[in-house]
């Protein structure tokens, strides 16, 4: 064993290598972390797809059918796009018309949403069936049950 140490004899740490080490310091490129996000409301209403979505959505099935092998999302998206910056004013016309109407349709319903709110909040166990079929249903399960019992 040419310069290997016994087990017997305890090791030392080098002194030169025994430095204590602070906090480590934050490195320039990092972001500070992140605060918890808040928790969507499932009930609040989506909001419209833009024109180019309404035309995304056509052309989809349009392509596929063209492409029926291209499994590629990119391919489609890219195509897609270059269809979309090529056409004119008058051709996107019936698609922005569409995205105008869904706005409409979103701006009536987030307003009905946010007069919902605005009276008070709603119990989120709560779901659409109303208290007195909730409470049928429970008494139809405790019901059941006892007939269970009998046999």
């Amino acid at each position: 064993m040419k310069g290997g140490r016994s087990k017997a004899e305890p090791k030392k740490a080098d002194s030169k290598l025994a430095v204590k080490k602070s906090a480590p310091a934050p490195k320039a490129g990092k972001k500070p972390a992140k605060k918890a996000k808040a928790t969507k409301d499932p009930n609040k209403p989506k909001r419209p797809a833009s024109a180019f979505f309404v035309f995304m959505e056509e052309f989809r099935k349009t392509f596929k059918e063209k492409h029926p092998n291209n499994k590629s999302v990119a391919a489609v998206g890219k195509a897609g796009g270059d269809k979309w910056k090529s056409m004119s004013a008058a051709e996107k016309a019936p698609f922005v018309a569409k995205a105008e109407k869904r706005k409409t349709e979103y701006n009536k319903n987030i307003e009905a949403y946010n007069k919902k709110l605005a009276e008070g909040p709603a119990d989120d166990e709560e779901s659409d069936k109303s208290k007195s079929e909730v409470d049928e249903e429970e008494d139809g399960e405790e019901e059941e049950e006892d007939d269970d019992d009998d046999e």
